[in-house]
């Protein structure tokens, strides 16, 4: 009874779609149908006058233009691509037995099965339509694959609009056992019921091409004239998005009420636990981009198996977590990778997408963006990732003119030293009052007015009429003086900020073009905008002091491994992480901010002392 009322109340919103679509027509055929009635009344005499010729030409004339702007606008309503979820595609060659679930699936729900299969690097699924003219037919591997196997309804034939493709997350295939797999499935599938019914397919056909002609008409035009033809036809579109928007709305509700219903019948009791495990993946995925994935895709590198990192995070989360323990004991089921032939493929082709769409990265492996292991993460990733750091330190600390420890106990060894940055971070800060009192190190770090930082391309410092400047605000306490160690903490943080804009600015541009081969699933660029990269940036810019929160953990991370046989290493919830004597260092944190923030070194000189770290000593950098 349910699936009826949603299913109903969903076409009532389609043919009330339908019916402005009708009325826009109805409105850019009536000049034209004043014009005929007059032209007709005039050729047979029934209409007379003197000023009637003239008024029927003017009618036709305007009818004529009318009819004109009606056909562009909707040549391009029928033209406009709508957007289109990049994924990677799957042939059901490479999934039967993934295939064979949903049509098992769909023959349950009484629902005509998708047309074909993809992945998306994240943790949803939906179903989408690609059968928009401005697509072009499906991929041969994909015509007809499941909806081939009966006619679409029943009795349709072969020739009946194909269905909605199935896009997949992919965490969901590696986390989840078959069985959860196919409970989470079941209302997505039961959509295509509703898909196949033309006055909804129609209406929901009408609404995208609206919503990709406002898209095409927002884009900036080179002339006048067509600007102001694309100003004339993303008004009218706009207007007819507005007037579809609250129908279209509940439309789509009545379907996903209609769906939900129907797959009610479904593995109702296994639906719920399956429903927990889509938010234990969300959270472990989100954990692994952020923590993982990021700093080896701002090094250049991305981890080529994601999907399979994802189990490992959740299988640690279920170790650390008394409450997650239940769901260790899944993993001796089926895992619902398995219904694919080749799922390391798989997940390399869902990982390259994944750094695509998260972090922009090329389209392609290169030079500059190689898949690495997760074997080799902490050698090629963590360890890079640290010194590179470390070295954009010391180039900041040249360039303000910072110079080497001077205590005689400590010899100078003319290198990179932790003991350099401590130093530099700890020392009293004096205020100038004059710029007479500044001295030309000084003066070159904070520029003439002693509040911008400027380094030029060498990385040298420099006045602040060449490079880039950076302004420096300066922490005061409750008696106006400023807080110690803030001028020198805040010099360095703008120091980094600029350093790594400019090494941002000059890094090559990002390569597009298709990915995946003949042989492997590769991702679908067909429908691909580089305008719009990254799609979902996962952080916002880091601010100066956490910038060099993480520059000055990194340089406390090489001398442990260089002065104490500290190892990079990787936790799978936290991403790099220093390990002494194979057990993680988890203390470090709040010592760094301790020192970054309060400008208080002593935590931190303790905790290196008792890890047996030598500041004095030089340290490998890249």
């Amino acid at each position: 009874m349910g699936v009826e009322v949603g299913a109903q109340a969903a076409r009532s919103r389609a043919l009330a779609v339908l019916r402005i679509r009708s009325r826009a027509l109805a409105v850019a055929l009536l000049p034209a149908a004043v014009a005929v009635v007059l032209l007709v009344g005039g050729s047979t005499g029934h209409i007379t006058g003197g000023s009637w010729p003239v008024t029927s030409w003017i009618v036709t004339v305007i009818a004529a233009l009318v009819l004109l702007a009606a056909a562009g606008i909707a040549l391009v309503v029928a033209r406009a691509r709508p957007a289109v979820s990049p994924t990677v595609p799957i042939a059901e060659a490479s999934a039967p037995d993934l295939y064979r679930l949903v049509r098992d699936l769909a023959d349950r729900l009484d629902v005509p099965p998708p047309s074909a299969i993809a992945l998306t690097p994240d943790c949803d699924s939906w179903l989408e339509d690609r059968t928009h003219p401005a697509h072009g037919p499906p991929p041969p591997e994909h015509r007809d694959e499941i909806a081939g196997a009966r006619g679409v309804g029943g009795g349709r034939s072969r020739r009946a609009p194909a269905a909605p493709v199935l896009v997949i997350g992919s965490p969901f295939l590696w986390w989840m056992r078959v069985g959860e797999l196919r409970a989470v499935l079941a209302p997505v599938v039961a959509g295509t019921g509703p898909s196949a019914h033309p006055d909804i397919a129609a209406a929901r056909r009408f609404v995208r091409g609206l919503d990709a002609a406002v898209a095409v008409t927002s884009e900036p035009a080179r002339g006048p004239l067509a600007r102001t033809v694309l100003a004339g036809v993303g008004w009218v579109t706009r207007l007819l998005l507005r007037s579809c928007r609250g129908h279209a709305a509940e439309m789509e509700r009545g379907v996903a009420a209609a769906a939900a219903e129907r797959a009610q019948a479904v593995d109702y009791g296994l639906r719920i636990v399956a429903q927990e495990q889509v938010g234990l993946a969300y959270a472990g995925w989100d954990r692994l981009l952020t923590r993982v994935a990021l700093p080896a895709w701002r090094m250049g590198r991305w981890p080529a198996r994601l999907d399979a990192g994802v189990v490992a995070a959740l299988t640690e989360l279920s170790r650390r977590d008394r409450l997650a323990e239940g769901f260790a004991s899944r993993l001796g089921e089926r895992p619902a990778c398995d219904l694919l032939e080749e799922p390391g493929s798989v997940d390399e082709a869902a990982s390259l997408l994944a750094a695509r769409l998260f972090h922009g990265g090329p389209a392609e492996p290169g030079p500059d963006w190689a898949p690495v292991d997760w074997q080799e993460y902490p050698d090629e990733v963590v360890d890079r990732t640290w010194r590179t750091e470390a070295a954009r330190l010391h180039r900041v600390l040249d360039a303000l003119g910072v110079r080497h420890p001077t205590d005689p106990t400590q010899p100078d060894q003319g290198g990179p030293t932790l003991a350099r940055v401590l130093d530099h971070l700890t020392a009293p800060a004096t205020p100038a009052t004059d710029d007479a009192d500044l001295s030309v190190d000084r003066r070159e770090a904070y520029g003439k007015s002693g509040t911008g930082v400027s380094l030029n391309e060498t990385g040298t410092g420099t006045g602040t009429d060449a490079g880039t400047e950076v302004e420096v605000e300066e922490e005061v306490g409750e008696d106006g003086e400023p807080v110690l160690g803030s001028e020198r903490t805040a010099a360095l943080a703008a120091g980094l900020s600029a350093e790594l804009s400019r090494e941002e600015a000059a890094a090559p541009a990002v390569a597009s073009g298709p990915g995946g081969s003949a042989e492997q699933p590769g991702p679908d660029w067909s429908f691909w905008d580089d305008g719009m990269l990254p799609l979902f940036p996962l952080q916002p810019p880091r601010s100066g002091r956490e910038l060099l929160a993480d520059h000055v953990t990194a340089m406390v991370c090489c001398a442990a491994m260089d002065t104490a046989g500290a190892a990079p290493g990787l936790d799978w919830l936290d991403g790099p992480a220093l390990l002494v004597d194979g057990v993680r260092a988890v203390d470090l944190g709040p010592r760094v901010l301790t020192l970054v923030e309060d400008g208080d070194p002593e935590p931190l000189r303790d905790w290196l002392r008792h890890l047996g770290v030598r500041p004095e000593k030089p340290v490998r950098l890249v």
